[in-house]
């Protein structure tokens, strides 16, 4: 094996190795960059007299730099390769991905409400339209900042290289250990993080589309943030007027972790993820798409 070889394959295409490598190397530049100029203009602002709300933008700006240099500079691609495309962003996608963010979440916190294994308490008065807003401008680019990260043009490389079972596995995993240090996290908050990483990658590669799978992450949290008033992986959240509080075993409502740390947000997820293997993903299209 000539040092060549190793360095790239045949097709002269850099290595699944090297370009992770690459791609971290200008991550972490792209996001010096990012985060630099969020904090010039945060700055000004505040010379101003304004004080902005929100200062999660620097994150998703910086990995989406990254990826551009990487897909023109170094692979030659396009942005379907992670699923950022026109087409990607096609709203029967986009309606796709919140509904099957939604319904996991949703149907069985409602259900454990129903039958008081959660309970709404009153709150501070407040608006909720404000806090909602809020909500939805901090929740929003953390979420694409996730995706991003771990089902963007990592994902996409591993699924070239090691195929779509192992990448769902490994990044999943990596998507639990993130969370580990948020408040009140416990092994089984974690392994279920774990199962909402493989449940998000299963719906990008279902939809091949980075905006669909982004609304499902949104639209999860926002649920739990902006109509139940509950924690969002342990993060506390504003609560006028009302908050939804555990009123069951732990085990089962998520206790300070919020409802998706529960048993009841497991299944969910695992509803859709049996819908979207047997149904969804059974064809090749999810291995049509990796191998693009």
């Amino acid at each position: 094996m000539n040092p060549t070889s190793i360095l790239f394959t045949t097709e002269r295409r850099l290595r699944a190795p090297w370009r992770l490598l690459l791609f971290l190397v200008v991550l972490v530049a792209s996001l010096y960059v990012a985060v630099s100029i969020e904090a010039i203009i945060d700055g000004a602002a505040a010379g101003l007299g304004y004080e902005p709300l929100v200062s999660e933008w620097a994150v998703p700006v910086g990995i989406l730099l990254a990826t551009w240099v990487m897909l023109k500079w170094v692979d030659g691609l396009s942005w379907d390769f992670v699923g950022l495309d026109r087409n990607a962003a096609r709203p029967a996608l986009l309606a796709r991905g919140t509904i099957l963010g939604l319904l996991p979440i949703a149907v069985p916190s409602l259900f454990l409400i129903v039958i008081d294994q959660l309970r709404a308490v009153p709150s501070a008065p407040g608006s909720w339209w404000s806090a909602a807003a809020i909500s939805l401008a901090n929740l929003f680019p953390a979420a694409l900042g996730e995706e991003l990260l771990l089902r963007g043009y990592i994902f996409a490389v591993l699924c070239q290289a090691v195929g779509a079972r192992w990448t769902l596995i490994s990044t999943s995993i990596v998507f639990g250990l993130l969370h580990v240090w948020n408040p009140g996290s416990d092994a089984q908050s974690i392994v279920i993080v774990m199962m909402a990483g493989f449940f998000l990658g299963s719906i990008f590669l279902a939809t091949a589309s980075m905006y669909a799978v982004t609304m499902a992450h949104f639209i999860w949290n926002w649920f739990m943030a902006a109509w139940l008033h509950a924690p969002v992986s342990g993060l506390a959240v504003s609560t006028p007027d009302y908050r939804v509080v555990d009123n069951g075993p732990d085990w089962l409502t998520g206790g300070g972790w919020g409802p998706e740390g529960g048993l009841a947000a497991a299944l969910g997820m695992f509803a859709v993820l049996i819908y979207l293997h047997a149904r969804q993903l059974k064809p090749a299209g999810a291995i049509e798409w990796q191998k693009r």
